[in-house]
């Protein structure tokens, strides 16, 4: 199966092209970086350009992963509009990936994880995973100011990108674990292996995974 994954969800992307198996392994054949700002310029042209260099064509494609967010969402309309348009013209799957799982992933050990990805505002965007050798189970993810952030991760190993959350962590005795932050090869293997379990979305139920707060929340918060 020939899967095309793509990452417009943070100030850098990617995409990757990847041979995958029925068991959900891969084989990345290049991952391709993308500027950030410029990734509608970008994004179909070059991933013509990566087909061609590769002897495929976009009909050889046979499933999409793409990274849904949380992150920039200018970054994830664009992504989300690109794989939107390709699906819906070659009628094959998409796995839409959570970044938290794919840091969770990252971390490389299993137990209870903890993904961070700073959200600006001095607000997290945290995802609480179960990593096991045979995949990843969502507990919650949800946006947070700094502070809960904080006073919520004591049982749980943080895992992130951002070096801020870092500091912050080992400045309150957390446990924390610095990664690079995920690229399209990694939310090819994890697509990989939604798509071979049937967990896929169609072209028009494709969305993005903003986790931003309820109205209730915002609103509650601004009252005197």
């Amino acid at each position: 199966m020939l899967l095309l994954a793509v990452d417009t969800s943070g100030k850098l992307g990617s995409f990757a092209l990847a041979k995958c198996e029925p068991d959900g392994a891969c084989n990345v054949l290049e991952v391709a970086p993308l500027v950030g700002g410029t990734f509608s310029a970008q994004l179909v042209p070059q991933v013509a350009a990566l087909l061609e260099k590769h002897g495929f064509s976009r009909h050889d494609i046979a499933a999409f992963a793409v990274a849904a967010g949380p992150g920039s969402f200018t970054g994830l309309r664009v992504g989300l509009a690109a794989i939107k348009a390709l699906a819906e013209v070659l009628r094959k799957p998409i796995a839409t990936v959570s970044m938290l799982e794919a840091v969770a992933v990252a971390a490389g050990s299993p137990g209870k994880i903890t993904a961070a990805l700073d959200a600006g505002r001095n607000e997290v965007f945290a995802g609480e995973y179960e990593v096991a050798s045979s995949g990843s189970r969502l507990i919650r993810e949800r946006l947070v100011s700094r502070a809960e952030f904080l006073d919520s991760a004591n049982d749980w190993v943080i895992v992130t990108p951002d070096k801020a959350i870092v500091d912050a962590a080992r400045s309150n005795g957390l446990r924390v674990q610095e990664i690079e932050r995920p690229r399209s090869d990694a939310i090819a293997r994890l697509g990989s292996k939604k798509i071979q379990a049937g967990e896929t979305v169609s072209p028009e139920a494709l969305d993005a995974n903003y986790i931003r707060r309820s109205d209730a929340e915002i609103f509650s918060r601004s009252k005197p």
